[in-house]
């Protein structure tokens, strides 16, 4: 039985050898032996098979190179707008800071009392606290109750005791902050007062009988000794007629008090206004 196997793989051993001697010596139709057109065919399919796995891999390479440039392009391109927006918010900023300055400056010419302009360096972060501080103090004159002004209108007054070089301004809108005011044509008297309601002043105590309009500016009346007279407080937005003596009046302030860099200190005290009808 083992004879017989070894027999057979002899045979077919024999066979192929023949078969494959014979394909060397057979020729194609191009003149070419038949194995070496084979073997040619073979290795030409391989190399069509690496030729592509080369093609993509350097594809993808040559993409993720590219894609590494265009980020690194994006990545210097943000930066650069970035800077840009900063230059251009700055610039915004000392342009902003010039006009108010200008401005400031045209108020304080038109005034006839000493004035004092500060610059305002910090803000309460207590919530509704409504307290700036100036970079002005007891070294340039300021005290406690002076009245604060901006060039549209009243901002409010001193508070506490001053350092030599800075000072705590109590703004109008504050919970308990006030200031005397009249109304510019209907010339009812009563204390403006700051509020938590929008807006966030209140006139008071204003006789009903009075024909006090929306839309008419509230003027500073001079009788709390601490603003004079005749500075803008705001604009009358809402008038309720109630059942008592007295309308509620409902004011927005001529300030943006969400936007102060410059102030207006006034040195000196008014005199108090005699009070009015």
């Amino acid at each position: 039985m083992g004879s017989t196997r070894r027999t057979l793989v002899l045979f077919l051993v024999l066979s192929f050898a023949h078969l494959l001697l014979m394909s060397v010596q057979m020729q194609t139709r191009s003149g070419l032996p038949l194995f070496q057109a084979g073997a040619f065919s073979v290795f030409a399919a391989i190399q069509r098979v690496m030729a592509g796995v080369s093609d993509v891999v350097r594809s993808g390479w040559s993409n993720y190179v590219a894609l590494r440039g265009v980020a690194a392009q994006n990545d210097a391109l943000q930066k650069q707008v970035l800077s840009l927006e900063g230059q251009v918010q700055t610039q915004a900023a000392i342009v902003s800071q010039t006009r108010a300055l200008e401005q400031l400056l045209n108020l304080q010419q038109n005034l006839v009392a000493s004035t004092l302009a500060a610059r305002v360096i910090a803000g309460d972060p207590a919530p509704g606290a409504f307290v700036i501080t100036i970079d002005r103090g007891s070294a340039d004159g300021v005290e406690p109750n002076m009245a604060v002004l901006g060039h549209v209108g009243v901002i409010g007054r001193v508070i506490n005791r001053p350092t030599a070089y800075a000072a705590q301004v109590q703004l109008l809108i504050g919970h308990n902050a006030g200031a005397g005011g009249v109304t510019e044509f209907s010339e009812a008297v009563g204390p403006v007062k700051g509020g938590a309601g929008d807006p966030p002043l209140e006139m008071a105590y204003v006789d009903l009988l009075k024909d006090v309009r929306v839309g008419e500016r509230v003027l500073t009346s001079g009788l709390d000794g601490i603003f004079p007279r005749g500075f803008v407080i705001g604009t009358i937005e809402r008038v309720v007629k109630g059942s008592g003596e007295y309308s509620e009046i409902a004011v927005r302030p001529a300030v943006d008090f969400s936007n102060i860099s410059v102030v207006l200190v006034m040195l000196a005290r008014p005199a108090r206004a005699e009070g009015g009808s």
